[in-house]
């Protein structure tokens, strides 16, 4: 079972509706009891950094969070629920986040000329695709939504994107990914990401169980 965590920023319709949408087994939780039972996890999310990191923290999620990933469990982070991912941000002077990937989040540059917050489509320049990016056609357009963005390590950045600034829109780094873009709103394009995440979910349970059975003496056949 996919979780879908609810932390109140979250626009979880949208996503759960997609994630069935290509046939998945989802629920949405909001608990860590609820969160450790699960396969892998999708953290979405709109609204403040600060207040996310509010809400995670009041309900124990943020430490939930952060062994659901140390179990190597696939997990996805949407938008603000890619930013809580990192140090910390702009947007909430002095709030740490989870600190799982190195980075911070800084504001869109008001001097570009361009609207803020950054509201369409707009290409994407997948530089590493990893499993979460792979099979996309060259400069693929998916659908963002946001003010603030990423400036990660470069080792985990999958995919960029430019908006005023050159803005880091994909990271992965082993069973942990996310993108600042959002994929249920981006057409077969972001459901075609999203089942490479479903994919990456199956294999890790069949993975999982193989490794369950082996330690037991026991046949997958």
């Amino acid at each position: 079972m996919i979780a879908i965590i609810d932390y109140g920023a979250g626009n979880l319709q949208s996503v759960e509706k997609a994630l069935t949408h290509i046939g998945c087994s989802c629920q949405v939780v909001s608990t860590p009891q609820a969160l450790a039972t699960a396969s892998a996890a999708v953290l979405p999310g709109v609204g403040a950094f600060g207040q996310a990191m509010k809400s995670l923290g009041a309900s124990g999620l943020d430490r939930a969070i952060r062994d659901f990933v140390a179990a190597e469990k696939p997990f996805l982070g949407i938008c603000l629920g890619l930013q809580v991912l990192f140090e910390s941000s702009e947007e909430s002077p002095g709030v740490a986040g989870l600190g799982l990937l190195k980075g911070q989040v800084h504001r869109l540059p008001a001097e570009s000329g361009l609207k803020i917050p950054h509201i369409g489509w707009n290409s994407l320049d997948v530089c590493r695709p990893g499993w979460l990016l792979q099979g996309l056609k060259p400069q693929p357009f998916v659908y963002f939504v946001h003010s603030y963005y990423l400036q990660a390590h470069e080792s985990v950045v999958s995919a960029t994107a430019n908006y005023g600034a050159l803005i880091h829109a994909a990271v992965e780094k082993g069973n942990l990914a996310a993108c600042q873009f959002h994929p249920e709103k981006s057409g077969d394009l972001g459901l075609e990401i999203l089942r490479n995440f479903a994919q990456k979910a199956a294999n890790t349970t069949w993975e999982r169980r193989g490794s369950s059975c082996m330690r037991k003496g026991l046949s997958l056949a």
